[in-house]
């Protein structure tokens, strides 16, 4: 009996084996299809990305072309640091690789020039005392140069040039044991110097992809998102006390999610946006700062709202009495908040001062005012405080947003004056300004409001 046992366990084994095999085929060309459909939803994401890799392959052989044409022929091996630089430099804004490539030519600079500095004070020290003395300096520029990189303006705009110092003083420092220390430092900085330069010419020249305008546009898009989650709010919600609730409607509320994750994204671009040049729209000093102030404000009011779809799902949701008696004021402040905040949105989208959202932030203003005067009446005496307590929550929240708004809109205003938008003057004349910047809004949906003409002035 034992040796039958044994003898099914093999085959069973076997016949497992076999179409494990023959399941294989199938299950790589699955794995391959799917790989090849996420590799193409990529691109078709941002196209950029694509242009990007074939944009690091260009000033990558550019590089190497110079190579082989032997014009690195007096750097000898030091050559492959022209290479390196192309790989570890070249990023994909022109914001984020000019940082990137003057924080590693200046931190070469630096580290070349007081490394030779060293050599020169250790001759002095005599032949024991040489290597003593560099080695306590390379100790010394080390320590001092990780220290400063945990201070948090130091971090933000060169942490990456602390590192390069660091690693081409010491190589510098320590091979100029064994080589000529002028001639080693001075080919280090010459091939930085044409990788860097190669990164950064391709990058501005071909296609450039500008941290500025993404940064311009993510605000934008922020806003919009709030502002369409806003719009829609008050009518979903008294649908949803009233038995009803679209899926759609809920899909379309939740839009703000986004924005409550956007911040580094958000501090990221502003940093590589200050390096870059004048561009487009974006003249040199322009107010990148003032985007951040712009975005922290949003993001306060995306949580105001996150606060307000928890309501929509409550195990306890208001009574069709209190229903009643808040839900004009407070359909009217969310849809008033949310065109004010598309009105915005367009305004930064175009570069135009935000006054067509002024009327809309008064009208929301207006129904908070409403709601406070019936919150703080005495109609909710007779009803059943559990019923209450969620719609007057709802009300509360919704006047913050308001407030919210207006705070957005100011510092909009302030944005609008630093960068010198321009003014605007409504019309009869429909769809001519919008229609033409739909082509310059790349990276943002443009906003669905009704059709308002404007004259812009200089």
């Amino acid at each position: 009996m034992e040796v039958a046992s044994g003898s099914g366990d093999k085959a069973g084994f076997f016949t497992q084996g076999r179409s494990w095999l023959k399941a294989l085929p199938v299950k790589f060309k699955a794995n391959m299809v799917g790989m090849a459909s996420n590799i193409k939803k990529l691109g078709q994401e941002d196209p950029r990305r694509v242009v990007h890799s074939l944009k690091v392959g260009l000033a990558l052989t550019l590089v190497s072309t110079l190579y082989y044409l032997r014009l690195f022929n007096d750097y000898g091996l030091d050559a492959i640091w022209a290479v390196m630089t192309v790989v570890l430099v070249f990023e994909f804004s022109v914001g984020a690789t000019l940082e990137k490539g003057l924080n590693r030519g200046m931190a070469t600079l630096l580290a070349g020039g007081l490394s030779i500095g060293a050599h020169h004070l250790a001759k002095h020290s005599g032949h024991i005392g040489k290597p003593i003395l560099i080695l306590f300096l390379v100790f010394l520029q080390a320590t001092i140069s990780t220290f400063l990189r945990f201070v948090p303006k130091i971090k933000a705009r060169c942490d990456y040039g602390m590192l390069i110092f660091i690693m081409t003083f010491s190589m510098i420092t320590v091979s100029g044991f064994q080589e000529n220390i002028l001639e080693l430092a001075q080919s280090r900085l010459s091939t930085v110097s044409i990788g860097a330069a190669a990164c950064v010419i391709v990058s501005i020249v071909v296609f450039p992809v500008w941290a500025g305008e993404d940064l311009h546009n993510l605000i934008a898009l922020n806003i919009e998102k709030l502002g369409n989650s806003l719009e829609g709010f008050g009518d979903v919600y008294f649908k949803r006390t009233g038995g009803e609730e679209s899926k759609d409607d809920k899909k379309f509320l939740e839009g703000y999610k986004s924005v409550l994750n956007s911040k580094n994204s958000e501090e990221s671009l502003a940093n590589f946006a200050a390096w870059e040049p004048c561009h487009g729209r974006f003249p040199f000093g322009h107010p990148w700062k003032l985007y951040l102030k712009v975005g922290t404000l949003a993001r306060e009011c995306a949580y105001r709202i996150e606060a307000l779809n928890g309501y929509l799902n409550a195990d306890i949701q208001a009574s069709s009495e209190v229903s009643n008696i808040i839900q004009e004021a407070c359909t009217k402040m969310s849809r008033e908040s949310g065109k004010s905040l598309k009105e915005l949105a367009l305004a930064i989208k175009i570069m135009v001062q935000p006054s067509s959202a002024d009327s809309h932030i008064e009208n929301a203003k207006s129904a908070a005012k409403n709601i406070k005067s019936l919150l703080k009446s005495g109609i909710w005496e007779d009803i059943d405080l559990l019923k209450v307590i969620p719609g007057v929550t709802v009300a509360s929240i919704l006047i913050d947003v308001v407030t919210d708004t207006e705070k957005i809109s100011e510092s909009i205003y302030e944005l609008a004056s630093k960068a010198q938008f321009k003014s605007v003057e409504p019309t009869l004349s429909p769809k001519k300004l919008r229609s033409g910047q739909n082509q310059s809004v790349k990276s943002a949906q443009m906003v669905n409001c009704p059709d308002v003409g404007i004259n812009v002035r200089e």
